[in-house]
């Protein structure tokens, strides 16, 4: 019999230094530091990995079959009709998944129920929004050979949110809302969305709503005013920020003008597999060989230009196992993969820390085989690891941020050539004018940079904007932010953080800024992520 939710296995999450322990290891760019904690100091530790489905295709075929508040897929279809299947793009999960990946088997049983039922008219469309365009590689990386055969490119392509012939006004949601979307998923009879959820920040109403909109639709959530009172778009269970209230008004008239079929998908957080799989655990369970292969491996990435170093890492894929999958209407299709999400990645947690250490890795969901520039590990710290709580921040107001990280003045400049003036030159005007939205339209109006979006493979130029709002709510909560070991100590500078050379230093620095001999400190071992359900 199918058994649609697994059980989970849980570990001990909280580990506090004494004069026994070890170091801890903390992700570092591209690299590793082994850092050495005061006694007193809490690590807290990510879940381990939930059982994954034993069957995901046969899993898939119980949710078609079984969707939430709507009817079965194969009810759906018809010859004749025209149908559209918007695609989460390769921003998530991170790293990317081993094959097959979730979508080509979501996409496979699909178009296989399409075949049966005599429906032809398909267009494929990678839900990109304002994120750079897909190459043909990585999207036949993620559909699979069979699929990118015969639909890429007529039938199978990048959302374009700046086609003056592609997107359609839908009207105004309540509050006065825009929702503008890609012509061809609003004007057709049925319109699939398959989606993968790492961690709950993706999926529901989101999906359809952001990742085939345009411009001017998501300014009215992405903007400094909403991302600014972020902090508890992690928690469903509590009033939700200004930005969810908005999409999920939004994603309502979405559901009202389109008929919209929901597939969503929760990952376990199976992160690293192979001779690297011992980084899913915690310190105390590592062998001794485990131990050498971290240090050498380390020795070896050190020996390396920082380029080669990426080309490793990128080559990494993670063996994530499939938890839930879900169809049906938005709602009650995404309310039940939060809840899968949840019970992979929420940590008890007691109490708030002073100090709060980090390690911010290689990748983000912004430079998939690509650099992570000072703006994204901004937006890494104050953006995503500030806000992996709910209730309540892990770190205490005004208290300090310490990370590690190489901090290199690196670029990509086909993949994000907007980041380059939005550092060098609106970071600068950001020192004398916090409010730097009024600078947008400098940057959006921009004919180079909507080209290279729409033609190559460039961001949108608004995107810097958006990640740098993103982080307003750590910026505004936190009193300091220091980093340990930046090999270019300018970027912190221009960011507005505090250079350290150790973590005994920066604890110093800390120590000053917070007037206390013996801060209560916390570190978090991540990657693999988690989510800090915060008690007082």
């Amino acid at each position: 019999m199918y058994r649609p939710t697994p059980s989970i296995q849980r570990i001990d999450n909280i580990e506090y230094i004494d004069r026994h322990s070890g170091p801890r290891v903390a992700f570092y760019g591209t690299r590793f530091r082994e850092l050495t904690l005061p006694v007193g100091s809490r690590v807290i530790y990510p879940n381990a990995p939930m059982q994954p489905l034993q069957d995901v295709r046969a899993a898939i075929r119980h949710a078609l079959s079984h969707p939430h508040e709507m009817e079965p897929l194969f009810a759906l279809l018809k010859p004749g009709m025209k149908l559209t299947i918007a695609i989460d793009d390769i921003s998530l999960p991170l790293p990317g998944m081993v094959k097959p990946d979730i979508r080509e088997l979501i996409l496979t049983e699909i178009l296989k129920q399409c075949a049966e039922y005599g429906v032809e008219d398909i267009h494929m469309i990678i839900a990109i929004c304002l994120h750079r365009r897909m190459t043909g590689p990585e999207i036949r990386e993620m559909v699979g050979d069979p699929i990118y055969s015969e639909y890429y490119p007529d039938r199978l392509y990048n959302h374009d949110a700046e086609d003056p012939d592609g997107i359609v006004e839908l009207g105004e949601s309540e509050g006065g809302h825009v929702v503008r979307l890609n012509r061809r998923a609003v004007e057709s009879d049925l319109l699939i969305y398959v989606n993968v959820n790492f961690v709950p920040m993706d999926g529901g109403h989101k999906s359809v709503t952001v990742g085939l909109c345009d411009y001017k639709s998501v300014s009215e959530h992405h903007n400094t005013k909403t991302m600014h009172k972020c902090h508890s778009y992690m928690d469903p269970r509590h009033d939700k920020s200004q930005l969810a209230k908005r999409v999920d008004l939004m994603g309502q008239l979405v559901d009202e003008k389109l008929k919209v079929f929901h597939i969503e998908t929760a990952i376990n957080n199976k992160m690293f597999g192979g001779p690297l799989s011992f980084l899913n655990r915690p310190e105390r369970t590592w062998s001794t060989f485990d131990w050498a292969k971290l240090r050498g491996s380390n020795a070896a990435l050190e020996r390396m230009p920082e380029s080669a170093r990426r080309k490793v890492f990128e080559q990494v894929k993670a063996p994530y196992g499939v938890v839930a999958v879900h169809a049906g209407k938005t709602e009650p299709t995404h309310k039940r993969i939060l809840d899968a999400n949840f019970r992979q990645y929420s940590v008890p947690v007691k109490g708030q820390a002073e100090v709060l250490v980090s390690g911010i890795p290689f990748i983000s969901p912004y430079n998939v085989n690509s650099i992570l520039n000072p703006i994204l590990i901004q937006v890494m710290a104050l953006g995503y690891l500030f806000n992996f709580y709910r209730n309540m921040p892990l770190v205490k107001k005004g208290g300090v941020l310490i990370i590690t990280h190489p901090c290199h003045e690196d670029f990509n400049r086909e993949h994000h050539p907007s980041y380059v003036e939005f550092y060098h030159r609106i970071l600068n005007i950001s020192k004398y004018s916090p409010d730097i939205s009024h600078l947008e339209h400098e940057l959006v109006n921009n004919p180079d940079y909507i080209h290279m979006y729409r033609k190559g493979h460039a961001y949108h130029p608004v995107h810097p904007f958006y990640m740098w709002y993103w982080g307003d709510a750590g910026r505004a909560h936190v009193g300091e932010v220091i980093v340990v070991g930046a090999e270019n100590p300018r970027v912190p500078e221009h960011l507005g953080w505090k250079n350290a050379k150790s973590l005994d230093e920066a604890l110093e620095m800390a120590q000053s800024t917070l007037g206390k001999s013996y801060p209560e400190i916390t570190m978090t071992s991540a990657p693999p992520v988690f989510i800090a359900d915060m008690e007082a």
